[in-house]
């Protein structure tokens, strides 16, 4: 990269930004501030959206792994005794 792919580096002492400037400068920090708190709302409820969600996959995957443990109605089954044919 040569020398002039390098942006110029500003002096306030020099370049003083006008007060239209200086308001648009304002105004725009205000609203950055104003979005990054949107997104912070917004995070903080998508993490209780996936906490939830993923609390009730558990607790219906839990229930289904408790519930098929319950079953013993096989565990008494008797095969029926076989007859003989020869008789």
């Amino acid at each position: 990269m040569g020398s002039n792919d390098v942006m110029p580096k500003v002096d306030f002492s020099k370049d003083k930004p006008s007060d239209s400037q200086l308001q648009f400068i304002k105004l725009f920090e205000q609203q950055n501030r104003e979005r990054a708190e949107k997104l912070r709302r917004l995070r903080v409820r998508n993490l209780w959206t996936a906490g939830i969600l993923g609390g009730a996959v558990f607790g219906i995957y839990a229930y289904s792994m408790i519930a098929v443990q319950q079953e013993r109605f096989l565990d008494d089954f008797n095969e029926p005794a076989r007859q003989n044919s020869a008789q």
